[in-house]
């Protein structure tokens, strides 16, 4: 029971609970901006203690899936592909969670990258790994540059940053440089970037886009650092990258109606349950399906699911409702789909 207390404590750490009280903004001063942080412009705030995900997980009557048991029901690629060669073609690969490798020609950009065994601030306790990584850094190609949507621990990996260290530009939401450099990246490596605010590399472009989440890497530091999701310009193709949000009718609409096109979206489809605690700043699969069509992406590949359990739902549910909705019509077949960790597809523009 101490163990099972103590690694509760853990994860109270990666999925904190909701927000405490907002300070009024100013007049002049974003909406979603405060005076010592940030908010989501859309979403009322909760007053929840820090604490609330460690009560609902120890105390709560809701049922928790044995995902450690049914892990085998996660698809994983049985082959790797070689990552290091050129990729003519846009090429995605999903390293499990929300991790993703975006490569076209020899340009090579991650997404919110986490390659170790926990998604914790311990490496010896916390959430583990339950679908086996797929590549060691020895597979991975020279990174030029690396999204980041927030700072919760199952996105932002200290460890898996240190590896990638001063090779590539990290682009991140707000306030978040400063624990960047304090791990010793160098502060020309990192941009920050505000919602909507974009950087341009040549062909490639990156804008940071709204979310419906928030950020914390301890119970303290709630809401200090912007959380976003970003769109990826590449030239002739565009990749938006979800990283984690809740859904409101509002900010996915104005994404949709920003960017003429949208080739590929990478949407979480998993950590939505018990959803009474959940639902605000996790989005489920209906909620999922619906950003999609929000954004009018041309396809979508669902992720932020099979690889650590954080939350109640079983597995592999994020998968099967997903195909549920393609058989019963909601979706169009091929349009929104799932990867198997570790699978790399070329991007179809069609």
């Amino acid at each position: 029971m101490t163990r099972n207390i103590f690694y509760l404590l853990i994860a109270t750490l990666v999925l904190l609970g909701s927000a405490m009280t907002y300070q009024t903004t100013a007049a002049k001063r974003p909406a979603h901006h405060t005076a010592d942080g940030f908010r989501n412009p859309h979403l009322e705030p909760l007053k929840r203690s820090p604490f609330a995900y460690w009560r609902m997980r120890l105390f709560g009557n809701d049922d928790w899936a044995d995902n450690e048991r049914n892990v085998h029901k996660v698809p994983v690629a049985q082959k790797i592909a070689d990552l290091k060669q050129p990729a003519k073609s846009v090429h995605i690969t999903w390293l499990g969670h929300a991790s993703f490798l975006i490569q076209q020609d020899t340009l090579n950009i991650l997404t919110d990258p986490h390659l170790s065994d926990r998604a914790s601030p311990f490496s010896f306790a916390g959430p583990k790994r339950l679908a086996p990584m797929p590549v060691t850094f020895s597979h991975l190609p020279k990174i030029d540059y690396v999204v980041i949507s927030h700072n919760h621990y199952d996105h932002l990996d200290e460890a898996t940053i240190k590896q990638l260290g001063n090779d590539p530009v990290y682009l991140v939401p707000l306030k978040l440089k400063a624990w960047f450099t304090s791990i010793g990246i160098k502060p020309d490596r990192v941009l920050e970037l505000d919602w909507w605010d974009k950087r341009q590399f040549g062909p490639l472009t990156i804008t940071a886009t709204p979310s419906q989440h928030w950020s914390a890497r301890g119970p303290f530091d709630r809401f200090e650092t912007l959380w976003a999701t970003w769109h990826i310009n590449l030239g002739k193709t565009s990749v938006w990258f979800a990283g984690d949000t809740g859904y409101n009718p509002i900010q996915f609409k104005e994404i949709g109606s920003r960017f003429s096109s949208i080739d590929l979206a990478l949407i979480p489809i998993g950590g939505y349950a018990p959803r009474w605690f959940m639902k605000r700043q996790h989005v489920n699969v209906p909620e999922a399906i619906q950003i999609h069509k929000d954004i009018a992406a041309k396809n979508s590949i669902g992720m932020h699911w099979g690889t650590f359990q954080l939350t109640a739902e079983p597995i592999d549910e994020p998968k099967r409702l997903l195909d549920q909705a393609a058989k019963n019509g909601t979706l169009k077949p091929g349009k929104f789909t799932t990867m198997a960790i570790g699978e790399t597809r070329i991007l179809k523009t069609n």
